[in-house]
């Protein structure tokens, strides 16, 4: 992605509580751990809640920034990164992108510890959180919470295992098609659904190709039957394939 100057984190970080603003019902019926909770635990999460928009290349979190909230994605696309690892010599990774439905950063949270990564919006994307002292009220209080708490963890491990098998990868096509597979993973970012929308560019950006490359990718995995190409996204057709591509 071309380098962007960003606000300092103190600065960038009141900007976007100036513009936060409360959840409203269409927001509120696409947060999906919602329904596990009890009226008085959603109560006070709904008059907790904060919704942001957020443009293209802000970030949403920075490196060694204390955790404050637990974000999630309304709706839009961000990507996980250490950007900044490059200006210090180390070498730029892009973990995962994390698309409609998708809720990052529980760990850091658990921990209270400072961001490890950067989280950056590739497009135009609003973003909701709740505050971390609300994220550990839960905790304590609900068992529905909790369960969907410990099943994102053990999905997001399995989620990083194969992203490093997915960085081993020399022969583009599946690395494309991996990363795809991981933007459709129905309990990570159960608002994707069956069509994802992402430019090939924005792929591009994900899985460290040119947009050249990302089009002869999807051009093969659509001639497969594995995807279909549609305006301004991409549908899964058999994503067991997509998951398992090989040369």
């Amino acid at each position: 992605m071309p380098s962007t100057t960003f606000p300092t984190a103190a600065r960038a970080q009141a900007v976007r509580t100036s513009r936060a603003r409360d959840a409203d019902r269409a927001d509120l019926d696409l947060i999906p751990w919602l329904t596990r909770l009890a009226e008085p635990e959603r109560t006070r999460v709904v008059a907790d809640l904060r919704v942001v928009d957020v443009a293209p290349g802000e970030l949403v979190c920075r490196v060694g920034k204390p955790v404050t909230y637990w974000f999630g994605v309304i709706d839009g696309l961000l990507k996980m990164s250490n950007d900044s690892a490059g200006a210090s010599g180390g070498i730029p990774i892009t973990f995962t992108g994390v698309p409609p439905g998708g809720w990052f950063g529980e760990g850091t949270v658990l921990k209270g510890e400072s961001y490890r990564y950067n989280i950056q919006a590739l497009r135009k994307s609003v973003v909701a959180g709740i505050p971390a002292a609300t994220f550990h009220w839960l905790l304590d209080r609900s068992i529905g919470f909790n369960r969907f708490v410990m099943n994102q963890l053990n999905e997001r491990l399995g989620q990083f295992i194969a992203a490093r098998e997915i960085d081993r990868l020399t022969q583009p096509d599946a690395r494309v098609a991996r990363s795809l597979a991981a933007l459709f993973h129905p309990v990570l970012y159960p608002g994707v659904g069956e069509v994802l929308r992402i430019t090939q560019q924005e792929l591009g950006y994900l899985v460290g190709l040119s947009r050249q490359r990302v089009n002869e990718a999807l051009t093969a995995l659509q001639a497969a039957g594995a995807i279909r190409v549609e305006y301004g996204g991409v549908r899964v057709l058999d994503l067991e394939r997509l998951r398992a591509w090989r040369v």
